[in-house]
């Protein structure tokens, strides 16, 4: 697909999460789509296939936030395979906490599904509000 393409879906996308709705989202991840959190903190780390990523993170997220939070993008660049999407965060924990977060997120498409992504994020109000991202269960 084109680096045009590419925009355009990832702006379908966006219109979706923005409304709550992630079924596109879901259907263009590839099932062995890596998804990387950047930074030195505890949420710093690479999940790998789709089903992690929904169960692990998002599903972790979710856990932690109130129903009909989400997220707006407000820019698009994009350059061949890669989308860059400027957005913002608009959820409230379980607790009565806003969290509002500001994202860089940059896909990676083939085909005309998400295969890479890495997320920049504020790392230290994603920890203060969210807390610490658990640690993996030893065997």
């Amino acid at each position: 697909m084109s680096a045009a393409e590419n925009r355009k879906l990832m702006e379908a996308i966006f219109a979706g999460i923005a409304q709550g709705d992630s079924a596109l989202f879901v259907a263009s991840l590839s099932d062995d789509v890596t998804l990387r959190v950047t930074g030195q903190y505890s949420w710093s780390r690479t999940f790998v296939g789709k089903a992690s990523v929904l169960r692990d993170l998002f599903g972790h997220v979710r856990s932690l936030v109130q129903k009909g939070g989400r997220t707006v993008a407000h820019r698009f660049i994009a350059d061949g395979d890669f989308v860059v999407v400027e957005a913002r965060g608009d959820m409230v924990t379980k607790a009565g906490v806003p969290y509002a977060n500001d994202y860089c997120l940059v896909y990676r498409l083939r085909d005309g599904r998400i295969v890479e992504m890495t997320k920049y994020n504020d790392s230290i109000l994603c920890e203060r509000v969210l807390g610490p991202f658990p640690t993996p269960a030893q065997p």
